[in-house]
């Protein structure tokens, strides 16, 4: 699910928003997970996190303490920075001309912080180099669509997730030669995706790298898609439907969902935000804040194109 510098994709202006309250749930390791899909959005049912007032954690240094009035944690006023790429709607982006940042990950991390007590400073940084930055620590988190997988889970770690995405093949308009995800599987249809994503990698289990041309941003594997240059692009549906709504006279889902990805923010290893920020996303999900974040970036009222963003 990345695009960076890309004036072609938009999200869609007709999503159906069915179900938003179940998007954010984060979930456990131990727990079941029910993932439905409304309209190229797919939520999660999930597990509960608890928070106990009064208690103390230490890790790394920081100290983080859960107040009996509030039963929050309480960061005392820190600054996190938060990695974002400022290209990828309707997560993080820049419109042409202005100098500040929108979207989901912004509200979220604002809202966010307002609970911990906390300052975001959201600083621009590229994929897939944000996962390496803030392993390091030069970021004390990002937020940028990211999928939960194991390998990543060895050098980052992971907040609970707060959506389900599923990945999708996106073909020509009216190319009868793939009805179904089978259909392009079972060919020799070339698939293009971008670097260094989930995609990428279920594209190779899928057809093979032998079958895959694989691009640098998102929008020039659509690109190629329209110009006949490759045959399907593998993609989260999230993103799909956004370059769909900006090209639906020439490309078109393959509806068969491929794999569902939770996405989480990412941490260094020994952070201590970890479990502050799950307890502050499932306030968000208790109270209804994270279905109106839904609503406002993921529904029809959302009709920022990539053509409104610098190239």
């Amino acid at each position: 699910m990345r695009n960076r510098n890309i004036v072609i994709g938009a999200v869609a202006a007709v999503v159906v928003v069915i179900g938003w309250w179940l998007i954010f749930d984060p979930f456990g390791e131990d727990e079941t997970v029910e993932t439905t899909t409304t309209s190229g959005v797919s939520t999660t049912t999930v597990g509960e996190t608890t928070t106990t007032a009064g208690e103390t954690t230490t890790t790394a240094g920081e100290t983080t303490t859960t107040t009996e009035a509030s039963a929050m944690p309480d960061l005392g006023g820190r600054t996190i920075t938060v990695g974002v790429e400022n290209a990828y709607l309707p997560f993080n982006y820049i419109l042409a001309g202005e100098t500040e940042g929108q979207g989901w990950d912004y509200d979220a991390w604002r809202d966010i912080c307002e609970r911990l007590n906390c300052v975001p400073e959201f600083v621009e940084a590229a994929w897939p180099a944000v996962i390496d930055q803030v392993a390091q620590g030069e970021f004390d988190t990002a937020a940028d669509g990211i999928s939960i997988t194991d390998d990543r889970k060895e050098i980052v770690a992971f907040s609970d997730p707060y959506m389900v995405v599923e990945q999708k093949f996106i073909k020509q308009l009216g190319d009868d030669r793939y009805a179904t995800a089978d259909d392009v599987i079972n060919s020799d249809a070339i698939v293009a995706t971008q670097v260094g994503t989930t995609n990428f990698e279920l594209a190779t289990e899928l057809v093979g790298e032998d079958r895959i041309q694989a691009f640098d941003q998102f929008g020039l594997a659509i690109q190629a898609l329209i110009s006949g240059d490759v045959d399907v692009v593998i993609i989260d549906d999230a993103a799909g439907l956004g370059y769909i709504g900006e090209n639906a006279e020439a490309i078109e889902t393959i509806e068969d969902p491929l794999q569902s990805d939770p996405l989480g923010f990412i941490y260094p290893l020994d952070s201590d935000l970890v479990e502050p920020v799950n307890v502050a996303i499932q306030t968000m999900k208790d109270d209804g804040t994270m279905d109106e974040l839904g609503l406002k970036w993921f529904g029809p009222d959302f009709t920022v194109t990539y053509e409104d963003l610098d190239g």
